[in-house]
């Protein structure tokens, strides 16, 4: 049997535990909270550990039979959380053959809107985006000296679901329909996360970095429009972006704008995405009805 360990058990981790079989995988997760550990390991079927971990936790007999070690965690200023922690007990992966680092499309420079793909250039613009490239180096740099051939890195573009999307927004009368005249944003469904994640873990011998995005970048005010059509109301009015209230993240949002290339999905991973725009990935979540 095969053990994944997942540093990080988030809203993409938990999509992931729903697709591997159990009958071919144990799944071990981290979380911070000691009682949010029993709820996950409840509602996911894995083992959760509490990170940093309790003394009293046998580390060595788990770590012995990690087979694929998964980071979906992010990073702050200071960098990885997980990576001092792993490092220093390197001796202990014995059995890894595989290792995934979830980051994100915000690591390209930016284009003024034109197309980008795995082979572009990188820029720590901020010192958040620093820490994903350095994050980035170490994991690639980690599995080396494991004797692997290299980590698969996945950088991701928005993540929405069930559970994370604009409806709710919608419904409350907080969503804003944002008008910046030639701003794109890349999106990603969570369930091809997810299926991108498996059919990763499925080839272990193919590593590089994988752009996660669907066909279809866009720009907000689009995606607002539409998720009120299948809400059936109104669609919020147009704020023009120098009037819009923003928070210091989403102004950082909003200075991006690319469009981001997923050929290499197809191409080398040989995945076909489930939701290929927004379109179709928010007509499949279950908060747009009623």
């Amino acid at each position: 049997m095969n053990t994944l360990l997942i540093l990080g058990f988030g809203y993409t981790a938990q999509a992931l535990a729903n697709v591997l079989p159990r009958d071919n995988w144990r799944i071990i997760g981290t979380t911070r909270s000691a009682e949010k550990a029993a709820v996950l390991a409840r509602e996911y079927d894995v083992e959760i550990l509490q990170f940093p971990l309790p003394d009293e936790v046998d580390l060595q007999a788990k770590l012995l039979h990690v087979t694929h070690l998964l980071i979906t965690a992010g990073t702050g200023e200071q960098g990885d959380p997980f990576l001092p922690f792993i490092i220093e007990n390197l001796k202990e992966f014995t059995a890894l053959q595989w290792l995934g680092y979830c980051s994100t499309i915000g690591v390209y420079a930016e284009t003024s809107g034109n197309w980008v793909d795995e082979t572009s250039p990188i820029h720590a613009s901020t010192p958040r985006i620093a820490a994903r490239l350095q994050a980035e180096a170490a994991w690639q740099n980690f599995t080396l000296h494991r004797g692997l051939n290299g980590a698969a890195i996945f950088r991701l573009g928005g993540i929405y679901g069930d559970g994370r999307n604009v409806f709710e927004a919608i419904r409350n009368g907080t969503a804003q329909r944002i008008i910046k005249p030639g701003q794109y944003f890349n999106r990603i469904h969570v369930a091809d996360i997810a299926g991108v994640l498996a059919a990763a873990i499925a080839q272990p011998h193919i590593n590089g970095i994988f752009n996660v995005v669907d066909n279809c970048p866009a720009a907000q005010a689009d995606v607002v429009a539409y998720a009120a059509q299948l809400l059936g109301v109104e669609s919020p009015p147009e704020v023009q972006f120098e009037n819009a209230e923003l928070s210091p993240m989403a102004q950082e949002f909003y200075s991006r704008n690319k469009r981001v290339r997923n050929t290499k999905l197809r191409d080398v991973l040989g995945y076909q995405l489930q939701f290929p725009s927004y379109r179709e990935g928010l007509a499949s979540c279950n908060h747009f009805s009623g």
